[in-house]
């Protein structure tokens, strides 16, 4: 059973996470994660300590199930099933109310199976329709997707483009990363999905969304192959 105490100054102990950082290994590991701005795999981390890689990947696990660090997988757009990478949490969590639903939804989600991402990107596309009804209308979808996103607490930036090129939107923070830690796969898939509701309920195309996790230093990326910056003038 876990306790919690109060420290000096009156604050609660978190003691899974004191026990976390009770390994010297461990509290190592820590730094140089927090350190790598786009967060770095179980390789990495064993190379950078000399550590063998099964007890890196212990020492990380442990570490995420403190909600010290937030895994998620990253492929950088290439095909194939890629390594979890790791990153530190720093982030303030969603409004309460959202925070409530989306732990209510991955408790209905199948765990450890393939279908866990497209299950929660389809209720996702359902939750991205319900809060675009809500939000102020805008001429360009994407605006639209960033006021979403922004109410949810991602602080989304969206990137320069050139004409042509596909629209991205930055993630400058993830409010549920606590969750993440629970389920990657299903949160990232949820969170695509309700770009994509969102898209679709303002007559954009949700299909190509793509939300790649630590997709750039500092931020996930949301990516909308669908939508294209236009050049001045063009209709």
């Amino acid at each position: 059973m876990e306790t919690s105490g109060t420290g000096p100054s009156g604050e609660t102990i978190d003691t899974p996470r004191h026990r976390a950082l009770g390994s010297a290994s461990r509290v190592t590991i820590l730094r140089l994660v927090r350190d790598a701005a786009g967060g770095l795999t179980a390789a990495d981390v064993a190379t950078a300590t000399g550590q063998h890689l099964s007890t890196t990947r212990a020492h990380l696990e442990r570490l995420v199930e403190a909600g010290l660090l937030v895994k998620a997988r990253a492929s950088g757009g290439l095909p194939g099933r890629p390594a979890w990478r790791y990153r530190a949490t720093a982030a303030d969590p969603a409004p309460a109310p959202y925070r409530a639903l989306a732990a209510a939804l991955l408790a209905h989600l199948p765990h450890g199976q393939g279908d866990t991402r497209e299950a929660a990107g389809r209720v996702g596309r359902d939750w991205g329709r319900q809060l675009a009804a809500t939000a102020p209308a805008h001429h360009d979808p994407v605006d639209t997707v960033s006021t979403v996103l922004d109410g949810l607490g991602f602080s989304p930036r969206r990137l320069s483009a050139e004409p042509g090129d596909p629209v991205e939107l930055h993630l400058h923070t993830c409010p549920f990363l606590e969750l993440v830690g629970q389920n990657p796969d299903a949160m990232c898939g949820l969170h695509a999905g309700v770009v994509q509701g969102v898209l679709e309920s303002r007559g954009g195309d949700g299909d190509g969304t793509v939300l790649e996790p630590f997709g750039a230093p500092h931020a996930c990326v949301v990516r909308l192959p669908g939508l294209r910056r236009r050049a001045a003038g063009e209709p």
